[in-house]
């Protein structure tokens, strides 16, 4: 496909740094020319300096051939004027927007977004996308990370292989025999940086980052096998009144039995959002204040989410955190790649990038075919993806080793009816099967192929 980017900030340089690497055509837009001349220094990509805003750029940019246009700019009114234009002067088909602001994403201006007022197909708010990933951490406590599939029958956990895990170093062939209520498919694990596709002959090692699919309620079961028996925290403290802190607290204040507390530094924002919420409390003051960690009865918080604006600030306030209960679990956004080097030390249980989140959601409207819900793995070399199998598909009467599936392609979960169903050498394929699908990049095109509707 040809696509425009227009914004090259880290959510732009990410995606066209994927989209690149996939085969698509792209051309990056931006004002900055510091920021296209390391686009086109870095990546297979055209870089234009200009405004996104000016039909003369998106003309130069290709606008009037381009599939595809993903506006990431800094600015709102921005991204909906290129999609404006987009659709107004060039017909693009796909227009996809990053909108910030919670005005324009209020419920009631829904409307605003259609073919006869600004034509925005997909808005991606990355606040609440973060949100979202945020709460799932609280969801399967023991895993790094929960992502849902075919509408949460299936669930993608990342869980780090630690000493005490008493299937660690047992060859994946025999887990079943030993531990009976074992019900998942292991993918493979990310080792000293680099994934690696586990085999029945492979054994899981002591730091591996393990992907694997389960039955959503067979979680518990698996995460037990796995050494975690943690109960759900029910004491939540947010640092960090932001949006994403705002739609975190939300989320929690809807989840029954939550006990949530908000730490914000500035007085105005601490009222806003004390204005917002029905139940949680927002303490205002610095949360690296030891006094005002202990008004939030630092001692008692089972998970603190550590949500500022500040890299350093997350990883300080949960650092502190540490000090004052070592069993409670820690999570900090960072936006800098180089501090997750320190989360081993600093004993933070799990650093995000909120980067990935809005990658991954945008990349799902990218792909060509039935596929749905993307999650990127280690900046998109790797990807999981949900797909359904059409008539037309070649899967449809194959079993998995006669489907000739290229080697860096897995089929991890297969939904039939309902029914989630681990693969298996004897299981065929059918008509409507949703499967949850690993690629490395190279293959997406392939898997794309097998996907993609045809007549």
């Amino acid at each position: 496909m040809n696509i425009i980017i227009c914004g090259a900030g880290m959510v732009g340089f990410s995606i066209s740094k994927q989209l690149s690497a996939q085969g698509h055509s792209v051309t990056v837009v931006d004002q900055s020319s510091e920021d296209i001349k390391k686009i086109n220094e870095t990546q297979d990509v055209k870089g234009i300096v200009g405004r996104a805003t000016f039909p003369s750029v998106l003309e130069n940019a290709g606008a009037k051939e381009t599939d595809m246009i993903i506006a990431v700019t800094r600015n709102d009114e921005t991204n909906m004027i290129v999609c404006q234009l987009a659709s107004s002067l060039f017909n693009i088909s796909k227009k996809i927007a990053r909108i910030r602001s919670q005005e324009f994403l209020d419920g009631k201006w829904a409307k605003l977004y259609s073919k006869s007022n600004i034509p925005i197909d997909v808005i991606i708010s990355p606040e609440r996308e973060v949100a979202k990933t945020l709460y799932r951490k609280l969801e399967a406590p023991g895993a790094l990370d929960n992502v849902p599939f075919v509408k949460d029958k299936v669930k993608l956990l990342e869980i780090l292989i630690e000493k005490k895990c008493p299937i660690a170093n047992i060859p994946l062939k025999d887990l079943t025999k030993k531990f009976p209520e074992f019900k998942a498919y292991i993918f493979g694990a990310e080792r000293k940086e680099n994934f690696v596709f586990l085999k029945k002959n492979d054994q899981m090692k002591v730091g591996d980052k393990v992907y694997l699919v389960v039955s959503t309620e067979q979680i518990n079961k698996l995460l037990s096998v796995f050494g975690h028996d943690e109960k759900l925290a029910k004491k939540i403290l947010i640092i960090g009144g932001g949006n994403i802190g705002l739609h975190l607290a939300k989320l929690l204040e809807n989840t029954e039995g939550l006990r949530t507390k908000i730490i914000e530094k500035n007085k105005i924002r601490a009222e806003q959002i004390a204005g917002e919420l029905s139940s949680a409390i927002v303490i205002c003051g610095d949360p690296l204040d030891e006094k005002i960690l202990k008004e939030a009865n630092i001692e008692e918080v089972e998970t603190v989410f550590a949500l500022t604006d500040d890299d350093e600030d997350n990883i300080m306030a949960c650092v502190l955190a540490e000090k004052y209960t070592p069993s409670k679990r820690t999570i900090a956004i960072i936006n800098k790649h180089n501090y997750s080097l320190l989360q081993e030390s600093l004993k933070i249980d799990d650093l995000v990038d909120p980067r990935m989140a809005t990658v991954s959601t945008i990349m799902k409207h990218v792909h060509m075919g039935t596929i749905d819900t993307v999650y990127s793995l280690l900046d998109g070399q790797y990807e999981f993806l949900e797909a359904k199998i059409l008539e037309s598909s070649d899967l449809v009467n194959k079993s998995i080793k006669d489907s000739n599936l290229p080697e860096e392609v897995r089929i991890g979960a297969i939904v039939r009816k309902n029914k989630v169903m681990m693969p298996s050498s004897k299981l065929i394929f059918e008509k409507d099967d949703i499967v949850v699908v690993l690629s490395k990049r190279e293959q997406l095109k392939d898997v794309e192929d097998i996907f993609r509707i045809t007549s």
